[in-house]
This record gives C-alpha cells, sequence and structure tokens, in this order.
C-alpha cells in the first residue's frame, strides 16, 4: 500500500520544492544566543537575527543555573499527568507567580501554548455559544476553535467594524468570546485590546488574548499588551508561552478567571491526558520572573535595537511593515526570493528565515528578522549591511 502513498507524497514534496517553498531545517552547534554557529554549508558562527529569544534569557547562566538546582531538587520528568501524580511544588509556585505577574486569579500551565489554546474552547464553549476570531490568528487558536461546537465567526485583522457587526450578528448566543493575538507574529502588529475590550463590555461578551510575543518586554512592566493598554483587569483569558522571551524552552500556560482555571483542570484534554511540564522547565521559568523585575535594562536595550534596525532598513530602501515591536517583516513578495536572500544573507554571517505561503499569504512572502535585547548595536548595523550587501548580489543573479 506504502509504494503508491509514496509516489504521491514525494510529487507533494517535489511541488513545495519547485514553488520555493520549502522549509529547511538548519542545524546549530551551540546555545541559543545572539550569535550562534550553524553546521550547514560550513556557515560557521553567525548573527540569530531569527529567534524568539527577545530579552536574551534562554543562555542567561542564572536561569542555566536554577536548570542545573532543579534537576539535582526536582529530578528530570514527572512521568505522569498532573492530576494523577505529575503535580510538584514547583508547578503551583510557578502558576502562583504567574498569576501574579499577569494581574490573573489563576494560571493553569501546559506542555505548550498550541496545547493551552487547544484546550480552552472547546472546555469553554458549546453549541449555543460563539467564538469570534481575529482573522490572522495563530494557527493554534484556528485549529483549538475547530475543537469546538461553538458558531464561528471570523473579522478582518484588527477591523474593530467588523468585530462589532459579528458581536450583533452572535446576540443569540448563551455565550460570547473574541479572541486574538497580542501581537500578531508575522507582522508585529499590536492588537487594539482597548477598543476590544470596549466592544467586549457594550455586547457582553468575553476577551482572550494569545500574548505569546509580548509576555516579559510588552508594557511598562513587561506584562504584555494589557499592561500596555490598561487593560489588565479586562482581559478574561491570557494564553502564552514560555518558550519565547520568557526563557525560550516550552511550555504553556492559562491565565485567567478562577473559575475558567478550575474548569480547565477538570476538562480541558491537552492538559488531562499531556504529561505535566518538566519540572527543570517549571524552576528555571521561576527564575525568568524573578529577573523580570529588574529587566527595564533589557527592556530598553530591545527597544533601541528594535527602533535602529526598522530606521536603517527603511533609510536603505527596504519595505518593513510598520510598527515598533522586535518583530521586524522585511517585505519580499515572491517566494523563491525571500528564501534566497535568507540563503545570502547566511552566506554573510547573518541567519535569518525567509517565510511563504503557507505560513504568510501567497505573494506575501518576507524575511521576518526578530531583534533581541543580546544584540549589540554593532551587531544590528553589521545586519543592515548584510541586508543591503544580498540585495545588490540578487541584483546582479538577474
Amino acid at each position: 500500500m506504502f509504494a503508491s502513498v509514496r509516489d504521491d507524497l514525494s510529487a507533494t514534496l517535489d511541488e513545495i520544492r519547485d514553488a520555493g517553498l520549502f522549509k529547511p531545517e538548519r542545524v546549530i552547534s551551540t546555545p541559543q544566543s545572539a550569535s550562534v554557529a550553524v553546521t550547514a554549508g560550513g556557515a560557521g558562527e553567525v548573527l540569530n537575527f531569527c529567534a524568539n529569544n527577545y530579552l536574551g534569557l534562554a543562555d542567561h547562566p542564572d536561569v542555566v543555573a536554577a536548570a542545573k538546582d532543579a534537576l539535582d531538587r526536582w529530578g528530570y520528568g514527572m512521568a505522569s499527568v498532573r492530576f494523577i501524580c505529575g503535580t510538584q511544588e514547583i508547578h503551583k509556585e510557578l502558576e502562583q507567580r504567574l498569576s501574579a505577574f499577569l494581574g490573573q486569579e489563576d494560571t493553569i500551565l501546559y506542555s505548550s501554548c498550541f496545547d493551552a489554546n487547544g484546550g480552552v474552547f472547546e472546555t469553554l464553549l458549546g453549541a449555543e455559544d460563539a467564538v469570534i476570531s481575529d482573522a490572522l490568528n495563530h494557527a493554534s487558536i484556528i485549529d483549538g476553535i475547530r475543537l469546538s461546537k461553538a458558531r464561528r465567526l471570523r473579522y478582518a485583522n484588527r477591523d474593530l467594524a467588523e468585530l462589532e457587526a459579528r458581536l450583533k450578528e452572535s446576540q443569540d448566543a448563551r455565550r460570547r468570546l473574541i479572541v486574538t493575538d497580542g501581537v500578531f507574529s508575522m507582522d508585529g502588529y499590536v492588537a487594539p485590546l482597548a477598543e476590544i475590550c470596549d466592544l467586549a463590555d457594550r455586547y457582553d461578551a468575553m476577551v482572550m488574548v494569545d500574548d505569546s510575543h509580548a509576555v516579559g518586554f510588552v508594557g511598562p512592566g513587561g506584562r504584555g499588551t494589557p499592561e500596555l493598554h490598561g487593560v489588565m483587569d479586562r482581559v478574561d483569558i491570557i494564553t502564552g508561552t514560555l518558550g519565547k522571551a520568557l526563557g525560550g524552552a516550552s511550555g504553556g500556560y492559562v491565565a485567567a478567571r478562577a473559575e475558567i482555571v478550575a474548569l480547565l483542570r477538570q476538562r480541558s484534554r491537552p492538559y488531562l491526558f499531556s504529561n505535566s511540564l518538566a519540572p527543570v522547565i517549571a524552576a528555571a521559568s521561576v527564575k525568568v520572573l524573578d529577573l523580570l523585575e529588574s529587566a527595564g535594562g533589557l527592556r530598553g536595550r530591545l527597544n533601541a535595537n528594535t527602533a535602529l534596525f526598522r530606521t536603517r532598513m527603511t533609510e536603505a530602501g527596504f519595505e518593513i511593515l510598520p510598527g515598533d515591536h522586535p518583530i521586524a517583516p522585511v517585505m519580499i513578495g515572491d517566494a523563491a526570493e525571500a528564501g534566497r536572500m535568507a540563503e545570502l544573507l547566511l552566506e554573510r554571517g547573518v541567519y535569518v528565515i525567509g517565510f511563504s505561503y503557507p505560513v504568510v499569504p501567497m505573494d506575501r512572502a518576507r524575511i521576518r528578522v526578530q531583534l533581541s535585547a543580546a544584540h549589540s548595536t554593532e551587531d544590528v548595523e553589521r545586519a543592515v549591511a548584510a541586508f543591503v550587501d544580498a540585495r545588490e548580489a540578487m541584483r546582479r543573479e538577474g
């Protein structure tokens, strides 16, 4: 049977390659940092501008030390789910710390934010309910909504008029949940949460925000987009990851009203049927939250690096989607050209990735540059120079 299937799969893979959409996985031989060593093609050590390591904490010595200590105290893994014998004191401590940091009543940990988003909608919403989702929400939100029986409505990205229209259409629903990314990961755009909360109040709806690309560095205290917009007490559900600014390992969470978290503990399938978050990650994440209390300098450096890169690239004639988030998409358009530019940049010592369909819309391929507090001013200037040189090389290639 598989012989015929193999031919079909091989043909599909060839189509992906021919369209310039194949996504190679480059292997690095060093810890995650502002500079990494890439083994493929003899690239050697290169500047890393494609990781979600916003605050540079992935290899922070205090975080690494906390992880090593946790191995001795808590062991390697739980070999169980939370409600059987997979809950340690360190899990409860991390949940309490996240709740306090995010201004929510309680928090529940998941193996990933993908799982967190996959476990919310089916648990909270039934056939008599409605979920209203931004069109550019993360794939995990889209998949999570599909698992529920709720009525599904969508509004154009950050389009408040269309959101209000969807709220009017769904006034017969028992419960309504508006869900949005806090920061849209392919564009760096920030959701207008204050206005969304105003509409939610007017039409008696709940608000959920996936703040994976904001918690730790967005807002005066790094508490994310609800803090940035002054609506921390008006957002009902916050989902997020421990795998980006908060240390960069893995794991996710839902921080929400106490009753929501209590029900998730009883009925959320990704929580009930997945092994507990590894205690070493939980302990290291507690240390990250300690560091965030005095991370103003890191956030300031990240903001400065972001502003410098966006300014220099604009001056050099590149199209960058507007904003001030450290996600800085350099728009290319053609998928093959984006992939080729990424290859040329790697040859020039800058590691970035070309993003193309289906990750972004067709003909909207880009190189998503991600700034970090770990980068120096010289690193940023060198990256801009590499972009300019790579562009000239592509022009010579015709």
